[in-house]
């Protein structure tokens, strides 16, 4: 069974490519750079975590064009990377307008063009920061365009066993199945240091904090 997962080098989608793996499935690890502040680093791990994995295939593709677009902090330099807050009403502007339908509608074409009968991708909608692409419906739709996009025989299915757990749920997880999170990064801002103030390092640390475990990333803050 093939299986397109995929694989930022985050927390969220490193855990899923160990569930994936441990479901029985040969993985295609896709990763996408985007021109995102922490691009060179979420590529070295997502390389890492897909050569402890043995995945069939690492492949890695440009959608540069969301810097070219800009309206967000992680491809937009001119933007501040909004902190963490509780109370703000609004989609903080870490936000990449479209970008999962973007990811999905490639994860889609890899899938097909290799004969994968299945694509994961680590979208939640309870801790996350409001973003409308990781919500249910969301998903659901785009089942429906992947049903309706590709050949009659290629029956491909998205699954997305995150979407409605918590980073605390996602971490336990992971914790019985080993994840090494020493080679996972999930800060929006820096590459060498967490800055621990965006909403991804405060989901981390609030899960990290919730079990009693120490995160093996360094942090600013």
């Amino acid at each position: 069974m093939k299986a397109v997962c995929l694989l930022s080098g985050g927390m969220d989608s490193s855990t899923l490519a160990y569930l994936v793996k441990s479901k029985g499935y040969d993985i295609l690890a896709l990763h996408a750079n985007y021109g995102q502040r922490t691009e060179n680093k979420e590529r070295a791990c997502a390389k890492k975590i897909a050569g402890l994995l043995g995945a069939g295939e690492f492949t890695e593709i440009d959608l540069r064009y969301f810097s070219q677009f800009g309206a967000s902090s992680l491809t937009d330099p001119s933007l501040a990377v909004d902190r963490f807050d509780p109370a703000r009403a609004h989609v903080p502007n870490t936000y990449v307008p479209f970008r999962n339908a973007n990811l999905l509608a490639i994860a889609t074409s890899y899938a097909e063009a290799k004969g994968a009968g299945a694509i994961f991708i680590g979208v939640q909608a309870l801790d996350y920061s409001g973003y409308p692409d990781c919500r249910p419906a969301f998903i659901d739709a785009f089942r429906r365009v992947i049903e309706l996009g590709t050949q009659e025989n290629s029956h491909i299915g998205l699954f997305t066993p995150f979407i409605h757990m918590t980073k605390t749920d996602i971490l336990k997880i992971g914790k019985e199945l080993r994840v090494p999170y020493e080679h996972t990064w999930s800060c929006y801002q820096n590459e060498d240091r967490a800055c621990g103030t965006c909403g991804s390092c405060h989901f981390r640390r609030e899960a990290f904090s919730a079990l009693g475990m120490t995160d093996p990333v360094p942090y600013e803050v």
